[in-house]
């Protein structure tokens, strides 16, 4: 159940998200928002304000926003009168000038990406954890284990430059090179010690699977987690830089998806998603939120793709129409758009298909 319900509360707050983006862009750029839900499916209560009906349905799974004058099938514009059609026709989505409906489209993506700025702020608030220089294994044979080094050696220092986390340690490593030592200062019961270590030139895997050759010495960390306590506006900061890695991890992914260097057996569905979002709500509040900020990031990045159906494939469509000068045919439209469909159909058939092998897998 606790799966269930954390899949609810994840896909129901970034879709919500989502949505807000596209409902506030329109709002601020004179385009009429005749209605604003959260949910989908029967209506439960709603309220009417303005031009705007903010309803809540039955079905938790995010929302939608219906604009005035959006697209040739507005059932909104159907209802309304051609008297009431002609005097909001100023605040119709489809008169707007190009950078308008653009902007409009984008907000959704950026508000998700905002969002997960928020959410890592509110993370990293209690302080940023990250793994300490303390050694985990000594591999035999290894640099590090000819040199003397041990494990539960803390390394505080690599040629004089001091090192607070494992992923400062491992960066410096990777700079060294096998004709020169790496000259390390560690505490060990207490003391001081000073180890001269020459990297040597290993062959390994990059976070996306890739043969990479570079310097190592042959340890590796342990699970002993440090937290480097912040301010507001540091754990901010560095709110925008985990945002601006998951960013760049994420166009990546997408890169080395379509160049094949990932399999697509690499990618998961809801199936996936739910099994992790109720294991990171099992680890606590903060475990559960970097995963929906991480989330957040792969939603908006993915809805930037150029492909119809998507908010990156309106986009394109527009960018087009601006450097035409008029609009696309219905039929041109309508044709990218089943593309496009059949496209993410197909992207849902295969990571269902994943999920499921993994269930079976076990």
């Amino acid at each position: 159940m606790i799966y269930l319900l954390s899949f609810i509360v994840v896909l129901g707050i970034l879709i919500f998200v989502h949505e807000f983006g596209h409902f506030i862009a329109a709002r601020r750029l004179g385009v009429g928002v005749t209605k604003f839900a959260f949910g989908f499916g029967p209506k439960l209560f709603g309220v009417k304000r303005g031009e705007t009906e903010y309803l809540v349905c039955a079905i938790p799974l995010g929302g939608y926003v219906n604009l005035i004058g959006e697209g040739d099938n507005d059932k909104d514009a159907e209802e309304t009168s051609q008297e009431i059609s002609q005097e909001l026709a100023h605040r119709s989505f489809d008169n707007k000038p190009i950078w308008v409906k653009m902007a409009i489209i984008a907000a959704g993506p950026v508000f998700n990406l905002i969002f997960a700025v928020l959410v890592f702020w509110f993370v990293f608030f209690g302080g940023i954890p990250s793994l300490s220089p303390k050694i985990g294994q000594v591999l035999p044979d290894s640099p590090a284990a000819q040199a003397g080094l041990l494990q539960g050696d803390v390394v505080v220092r690599i040629d004089g430059n001091r090192i607070d986390d494992w992923e400062e340690l491992a960066t410096r490593i990777r700079r060294g090179s096998p004709d020169r030592p790496l000259v390390l200062t560690v505490t060990r019961d207490g003391a001081e010690k000073t180890i001269s270590v020459i990297p040597e030139i290993k062959e390994g895997r990059s976070i996306f699977g890739e043969k990479i050759s570079e310097p190592k010495i042959g340890i590796a960390s342990g699970n002993e987690v440090i937290y480097r306590q912040t301010t507001v506006w540091s754990a901010l900061l560095q709110g925008f830089r985990e945002t601006g890695k998951l960013i760049y991890l994420t166009v990546m992914t997408v890169v080395k998806l379509v160049t094949r260097v990932l399999p697509s057996d690499t990618l998961g569905g809801p199936i996936l998603i739910a099994q992790m979002a109720g294991d990171q709500a099992r680890q606590g509040i903060s475990s559960f939120a970097y995963f929906l900020g991480l989330l957040s990031v792969n939603l908006g990045i993915l809805n930037l793709l150029p492909i119809p159906i998507l908010d990156g494939g309106h986009i394109v469509f527009f960018a087009i129409e601006g450097a035409l000068g008029r609009k696309l045919s219905t039929q041109i439209r309508g044709m990218a758009q089943r593309v496009g469909l059949a496209l993410i159909l197909m992207l849902t058939a295969l990571v269902f298909y994943n999920d499921i092998a993994r269930l079976l897998a076990r």
